[in-house]
């Protein structure tokens, strides 16, 4: 999968990532074609777990502070806003694009009118692996609630193909996408005036905390039928802008202690990814390092400085949480930019994830594999 002798061009790559002002470049190297791929899905159904990173529509009803379905998000999509957290598409949309899908997966909440059998997106704003995470923002569907929603539409896929035995087959054979935890942090552990979990816990506890929860959530998944999975580790927070503006030091500089937190998280993804791959022979589980870069990478004290390149700020006029100011004009040079709001990334920064977590050139980035190679299994 991996040619010989390209981990030696990975130092190389990351700073190219950290220090090129002309970042997006890189994803034309990686990807000269754009996502969509013509001819037979690569997986029956794709089913989407996550958060506002993955978000295309379940929060538009709730009561919540976290909602996208306004202008300036959705500028750059076909049918404008939609309720996801960006100016286009997710990296959720790219990756079912690039396995063949004519139409992207449905939110849970509109799916009454939709097919099913081709897969379901259940992610929510502001939820995360906890319950009690993104609480303050108002109504969210945290993991395990998406996992019970998933269980009934489990049961009508069985019922539509004549039976438990036929909806199991057919089911081992979708992919599990699941990006979850960002929030666990930004709207949790680092939120002490809100919830009480950074005095309970230091980071390495925490971590692990999170990590027991989630191997809980993804052995409920397996036991629905779920076989392949993509799980996603978390970016890099300490330099999200929100977390600039509320927690950093005044400078261009990233917030070390959050990003030291993140890759504790991600260490233990990658080794939760292994457990689960010895102790179910019959499932494969990926670890998808969206960070790119690992907590014992000699890049990390040095990775601050991306914030040079990159900006302080994300691409819309933004309120007091950090979310676009509505009907407000954003930046015209979205493709340059990696953040839309102080949270989530933009269009461009969703499609250079995507394309790395679907074709890897590097071992770090996708592991075992990827999601080309996991899809063929």
């Amino acid at each position: 999968m991996y040619r010989s002798g390209s981990i030696s061009l990975l130092p190389q790559f990351l700073m190219a990532i950290i220090l090129n002002r002309s970042w997006l470049m890189l994803i034309l190297l990686l990807h000269q074609h754009d996502c969509g791929v013509s001819g037979k899905p690569q997986v029956p159904c794709i089913f989407i777990f996550g958060d506002s990173l993955s978000d295309s529509g379940n929060n538009n009803q709730l009561l919540t502070s976290s909602k996208a379905n306004y202008i300036p998000y959705g500028i750059d999509f076909p049918s404008g806003p939609t309720g996801r957290f960006t100016n286009g598409r997710t990296a959720a949309d790219f990756i079912t694009q690039r396995l063949g899908f004519e139409n992207l997966i449905p939110p849970f909440a509109n799916i009454s009118a939709s097919d099913i059998l081709k897969g379901v997106n259940y992610a929510s704003g502001a939820s995360g692996i906890r319950n009690d995470t993104g609480s303050h923002l108002g109504a969210k569907i945290s993991l395990g609630l998406q996992i019970a929603n998933h269980r009934a539409i489990a049961s009508q896929i069985a019922s539509r193909l004549g039976g438990d035995g036929k909806g199991r087959q057919y089911l081992k054979k979708c992919l599990y996408y699941v990006n979850i935890g960002s929030n666990d942090y930004l709207q949790n552990y680092f939120l002490p005036q809100c919830f009480p979990t950074s005095s309970i816990y230091n980071p390495e506890q925490f971590s692990e905390a999170l990590i027991q929860e989630y191997s809980q959530h993804l052995r409920a998944l397996y036991e629905l039928g779920s076989r392949k999975f993509a799980l996603f580790g978390l970016f890099l927070l300490g330099c999200v802008p929100n977390e600039l503006t509320n927690h950093g030091d005044g400078s261009l500089l990233c917030v070390k202690e959050e990003n030291r937190a993140v890759l504790m998280f991600n260490d233990k993804l990658r080794g939760l990814v292994d457990q689960l791959n010895e102790e179910f022979s019959d499932a494969k589980f990926i670890y998808v390092n969206s960070a790119l870069i690992s907590s014992k990478s000699p890049l990390l004290d040095g990775v601050d400085i991306c914030l040079r390149s990159i900006g302080k700020s994300g691409c819309c006029q933004v309120r007091a949480d950090g979310m676009c100011d509505p009907n407000k004009s954003p930046c015209a040079e979205r493709s340059l930019k990696m953040f839309f709001d102080s949270f989530h990334p933009t269009e461009a920064a969703n499609h250079f994830l995507a394309t790395l977590a679907y074709k890897s050139l590097f071992p770090i980035f996708a592991y075992p594999m990827d999601i080309s190679h996991l899809v063929r299994l």
